[in-house]
């Protein structure tokens, strides 16, 4: 299965225009519309800057996102709970597991419905994340 764009249909420009998921040979690509001139932007470099923006929301919240996610399965042992714990505080390499395999495009239209958006600039800079449910740090 070739490599795809993770977020494809998730990503707008500073215009807040979709940007569309293309293919350079076989890298997947964003294409930014940059007046007419189209800028194809690797995906993964997008992306990764996105997992990471997610990993840093995580990180210091292991605890409380194992005992949530074991709630939410229905297995809220210990034991399910310092499992689900490890694999948040190695996020780094189930982040690059996910790039490998990528997100189902139901997940992504979940997501999309969810109001989940990445806005980039023409250099593939994320510029803002909107991830609808997640809470600032200023309300805790």
């Amino acid at each position: 299965m070739p490599k795809q764009a993770l977020f494809a249909g998730l990503v707008v420009d500073e215009f807040d225009r979709p940007v569309e998921a293309a293919y350079v040979g076989d890298e997947p690509c964003y294409v930014v519309d940059d007046a007419g001139f189209r800028r194809h932007i690797p995906s993964e470099q997008v992306d990764r800057q996105v997992l990471k923006m997610m990993a840093e929301q995580i990180e210091g919240h292991e605890d409380l996102l194992a005992e949530q996610a074991g709630k939410m399965l229905g297995q809220d042992d210990i034991f399910t709970r310092a499992a689900l714990e490890q694999q948040f505080k190695n996020i780094e390499q189930q982040l690059d597991q996910v790039l490998q395999t990528g997100i189902p495009e139901d997940g992504r239209a979940y997501m999309g419905m969810l109001g989940f958006k990445i806005v980039i600039n023409m250099h593939g800079e994320v510029i803002d994340l909107n991830q609808p449910g997640i809470a600032s740090d200023e309300g805790e």
